[in-house]
């Protein structure tokens, strides 16, 4: 009778301690999000934006991963993308509450609270450029945002390291995608501040 208790007593700390270590997804998305802190990339996991279609096709809905590139040496302009059929495509649902580009640029569900908003063209300066990411990520980025000196990408990292939505998945490829997705930002910004 003592050794059946000592058996239950064992298998009981050994299943306490199995429930508080990290499952294998759990372990892939941490190892892709140090990856990408490391490379400067800061990852966030974020609400999904309202003007990106998240979990089940619906604006807002669901949580992305935030992957935001700094660039000190250069002004963007505040603009939205989406991809739509694997290129980018501007949100043009952005208002000026004011005459003075200087001022935020605000979105459309609040123009209704403004007597006089006055329309800010979308920035058009990668409308219909192609994603040319690595194929395991591509698949799953979902917008883009650039404001002041930063451009930032939303996309479902969690989808990257999920063996069901993407079979093909290896760890020693996470900082070559990871430093394809950062020259990619890079360039686009590069891009966006060439153009008006």
């Amino acid at each position: 009778m003592g050794i059946l208790i000592g058996v239950i007593i064992v298998l009981f700390v050994l299943g306490s301690m199995m429930a508080l270590k990290p499952n294998g997804i759990d372990q892939r998305l941490d190892k892709l999000r140090m990856t990408a802190r490391r490379l400067q990339l800061n990852p966030k996991l974020v609400s999904c934006p309202d003007w990106i279609k998240g979990r089940d096709n619906e604006y807002g809905r669901g949580m992305l991963g935030q992957y935001c590139l700094i660039l000190d040496d250069i002004q963007l302009p505040h603009a939205r993308y989406q991809v739509i059929d694997g290129q980018w495509r501007p949100d043009s649902s952005f208002v000026d509450t004011s005459a003075d580009d200087s001022k935020l640029v605000v979105p459309s569900a609040i123009r209704a609270t403004h007597s006089k908003p006055v329309i800010k063209p979308a920035n058009f300066a990668l409308d219909k450029a192609p994603l040319d990411l690595p194929a395991s990520i591509e698949p799953f980025v979902k917008g883009l945002l650039t404001k002041a000196n930063s451009i930032v990408i939303y996309w479902e990292d969690i989808a990257y390291v999920r063996p069901a939505t993407n079979p093909a998945y290896q760890q020693k490829m996470i900082e070559t995608d990871l430093l394809a997705l950062k020259a990619n930002l890079d360039k686009w910004a590069r891009q966006m501040q060439k153009k008006p």
